[in-house]
């Protein structure tokens, strides 16, 4: 298959890799024109990916009217959130009604700030003549460092088209990457987006120097509160037992490499969130995403302690050591 990835991070990087190895043509659109000019002449990206080579196949671009004449089957959204609809407004219409064009396949997590909107939104306010059916996500524990370096995992593909899903389950497994399939669209997205608000506080646990008992609590209950976000827009309680929930928060809470688990981490330390963000290479998610959240919650009259306490430390600057006494000490109740 023709797939262009809208993204040259490291996740999109990763995909590009792995989908040229599976035997597809893969045209990667990249805005930044440093990384766009090493890509070309090295097939690496060593601030995003060290040691890791992209195979030779794999082709690169920031000429949108470049990967509307590679005539996509299938189009990777692979930029961050909030930069997601921006990226979406400069592309040609003819990218996205070629017949051959299968499905869009949205790869970033988060909430988008001001809108409050899921990612699937976006997409379809930017593209209204897309057919929905075609609007897929891909999630799951699943850092671009790992994947790039064939250290098997698995996701999870979701959209309302089961057929397409299987399609597409073909289309990126192989031997260290196996996708499974999932109807619950909506679930799959809150999942990938509010796990690293909850890693964010595993990060700023672990730096303050608590212990594995606290990451443990931390984890089950920082679940709870992204299934009851989920249920309130209608996602299936299960979808968040599966790959796209606590597999991805797992992973994401308790990896080195996680960049949302990182910004915790020296929050803990006591540095502060301007300062830890101006040196980071590549965004973290969950910063933007955990305002978002909060602010949805509330909106909605969901109870999520633990994203609120969050919030808190990000952008009101609360002591960390604080927010978790408040936390320890609300009022008691059934599990």
């Amino acid at each position: 298959m023709h797939i262009a990835i809208l993204g040259g991070g490291g996740w999109g990087l990763a995909l590009s890799s792995l989908l040229s190895e599976n035997g597809h043509q893969v045209l990667v659109w990249e805005y930044n024109s440093a990384y766009l000019q090493l890509l070309k002449e090295t097939h690496s990206n060593p601030h995003l990916l060290p040691g890791v080579t992209i195979p030779e196949q794999v082709c690169f671009t920031n000429d949108f009217n470049e990967v509307s004449v590679f005539s996509p089957e299938i189009i990777i959204l692979a930029t961050p959130t909030q930069f997601l609809r921006s990226t979406l407004h400069k592309t040609p219409v003819s990218l996205w009604n070629g017949q051959q064009l299968l499905a869009v396949v949205n790869v970033a997590k988060g909430i988008e700030e001001k809108t409050f909107k899921t990612l699937d939104a976006v997409i379809k306010d930017e593209l209204p003549f897309l057919p929905e059916s075609k609007i897929c996500a891909l999630s799951g524990p699943s850092h671009a460092e790992e994947v790039a370096r064939k250290i098997p995992t698995t996701v999870v593909i979701a959209g309302s088209d089961e057929n397409l899903l299987c399609q597409l389950q073909t289309v990126f497994s192989n031997a260290y990457f196996r996708v499974y399939r999932n109807l619950d669209l909506i679930g799959v997205e809150i999942g990938g987006a509010v796990k690293n608000i909850i890693a964010i506080s595993a990060g700023i646990i672990s730096g303050l120097g608590f212990g594995d008992n606290t990451i443990g609590a931390l984890l089950t209950r920082g679940i709870v509160e992204i299934q009851r976000l989920g249920v309130a827009l209608n996602a299936c309680p299960e979808t968040f037992l599966g790959l796209s929930g606590i597999g991805d928060l797992i992973t994401t809470a308790t990896s080195l490499h996680s960049r949302n688990r990182f910004v915790g981490w020296e929050i803990g330390k006591g540095r502060k969130l301007s300062e830890i963000l101006s040196k980071m290479e590549m965004v973290a998610e969950g910063v933007a995403t955990t305002r978002s959240v909060y602010l949805l919650a509330k909106k909605l009259q969901v109870e999520m302690p633990i994203v609120e306490k969050v919030y808190q430390v990000l952008y009101e600057d609360k002591d960390p050591r604080q927010a978790i006494i408040e936390l320890m000490t609300r009022d008691l109740k059934a599990e």
